[in-house]
């Protein structure tokens, strides 16, 4: 009788799901404390997690684990190898949170251009009116170079064109001829056309040729007064690097939803630093995006223990065998 354990509430229709299912039970973490985790882990058949760090001391209490279901699509917090040596699958959910994430960017976009937070505190203060200190513009006729052009990637392009936006695309992994089939302009020179932009945004997966790609060359590189945003992984950004380009003026805004390190807990130069909107790695958090990332994690679980994992959601596929 597969036993599944989730580390955090997941939606009660996917846990629904995973109850009527027969032979299989299901339980949610309470303490997630170290010696919460020990005592619990053991009786794991097969785990569905959102944010807890995996890594070898985690795996070393999880004697029964057969799959491990991440419910979201990034994996940097989760030791891949070492599940790939235990030959235990790792499943994202790549389709789930693609529309809530694209979504929270155009917020973020739209609140940096029109100085959504400084207008805000001035009616609070009682202040009214236009402000020389705060001067907002129009999406329509700007340049966004959109970094990344996969699931969110896309649908931020698609987006941004609504608004009447020139779309540049940047991604070394997508044929020229799909990004201009889609109806935008490909880039090569990534240094030219950070320059052209008013608006980067980010949505690429952090790795060994992204991490810390937005430094201070980068920033200097960009087109004074643009805007940053970044709702893929914290640690695509400097932050220290980005804190002074705001300070100094040289970009006008920046919208941030994922930092060098998660929770915040600590102060960071960051949070001194001006006409910068954060969210707290919420952009995929939507009621609707919850529920998909919930039921894709349970149709993972349930498919592999009945032989039909959908190989497209599996992170490492080279143990896929064990369970054919």
């Amino acid at each position: 009788m597969p036993h599944v354990i989730c580390s955090h509430p997941i939606h009660p229709d996917a846990e629904a799901v995973i109850r009527a299912t027969p032979g299989f039970t299901v339980e949610t973490l309470t303490d997630r404390s170290p010696a919460g985790l020990a005592a619990r882990l053991p009786e794991a058949d097969a785990l569905i997690l959102r944010t807890i760090r995996v890594d070898e001391d985690f795996l070393s209490h999880c004697s029964r684990l057969q799959i491990l279901a991440r419910h979201g699509v990034g994996y940097d917090i989760i030791d891949v190898p070492a599940l790939t040596r235990r030959k235990i699958p790792l499943t994202i959910t790549p389709e789930a949170n693609a529309v809530s994430v694209a979504e929270h960017a155009l917020m973020l976009m739209l609140a940096s251009m029109r100085k959504l937070r400084g207008y805000d505190a001035n009616v609070r203060s009682f202040v009214w009116g236009g402000q020389a200190n705060l001067p907002s513009f129009e999406l329509a006729g700007k340049t966004v170079l959109v970094f990344g052009f996969g699931r969110i990637g896309t649908r931020v392009a698609r987006l941004c064109q609504a608004f009447g936006m020139r779309v540049l695309v940047r991604d070394p992994y997508m044929p020229k001829g799909t990004i201009r089939g889609a109806g935008y302009e490909p880039v090569e020179d990534l240094a030219a056309a950070s320059a052209e932009a008013d608006v980067v945004t980010l949505h690429c997966p952090s790795n060994a040729e992204t991490r810390g790609m937005v430094d201070g060359a980068f920033l200097r590189g960009m087109k004074r007064g643009a805007v940053l945003l970044n709702t893929a992984r914290g640690t695509l950004v400097e932050e220290a690097a980005l804190a002074a380009a705001l300070t100094d003026g040289h970009l006008s805004a920046a919208g941030l939803d994922v930092f060098e390190e998660e929770p915040v807990e600590t102060p960071i130069a960051l949070l001194s630093a001006p006409n910068l909107i954060l969210t707290p790695h919420v952009a995929a958090s939507t009621q609707e995006g919850l529920r998909r990332m919930a039921l894709e994690s349970a149709a993972a679980v349930l498919g592999f223990f009945a032989g039909t994992l959908d190989p497209d959601v599996v992170v490492n596929k080279e143990v896929l065998g064990r369970n054919a």
